[in-house]
């Protein structure tokens, strides 16, 4: 069934443009990533970043949670990215016994000049969309925003 009153949807047509999204967000993301190379970091070390600067500072049990890898092998990747200046560990002061992993200007101008590699690619590949391709394109960038804020567990 659609929400808020919409007519019922077709499980069929749910299912295949569901299909498609999926094969068609992993091929644009795999395209994409191919800007994150000059970064000069692995994926496993991008993404740890990406989490500490945007959800940081982050003790290394939940940064490890959402790496979703196990504690020494983010300990292996913290490492990593503290000896290339990108992070910093520093105690917790809730709890003494943790640290805390925050990322240094380094990390976050290096993940900052990142997104603009992507978005200027992806920019590149758009730019000579159709004018009515690019409206619809917005437009089902405003449905999937709404898609991913709903919750997970309904």
């Amino acid at each position: 069934m659609g929400t808020r009153g919409a007519r019922p949807t077709d499980t069929g047509t749910v299912d295949r443009t569901a299909e498609r999204l999926h094969a068609a967000a992993i091929h644009l993301l795999r395209r994409l990533r191919r800007e994150d190379d000059a970064s000069g970091l692995t994926a496993p070390r991008l993404s740890a970043l990406s989490v500490v600067v945007f959800g940081g500072p982050l003790t290394l049990s939940a940064l490890a949670a959402a790496e979703q890898v196990r504690p020494p092998t983010i300990t292996r990747i913290v490492a990593g990215l503290e000896a290339a200046g990108l992070l910093t560990r520093e105690p917790d002061p809730a709890d003494g016994r943790a640290v805390l992993v925050r990322a240094t200007p380094a990390g976050v101008r290096l993940l900052a000049e990142g997104r603009a590699r992507r978005l200027s690619a992806l920019s590149r590949e758009m730019k000579d969309l159709p004018p009515d391709d690019l409206a619809t394109l917005a437009r089902a960038v405003d449905i999937l925003e709404r898609l991913v804020r709903v919750p997970e567990h309904r």
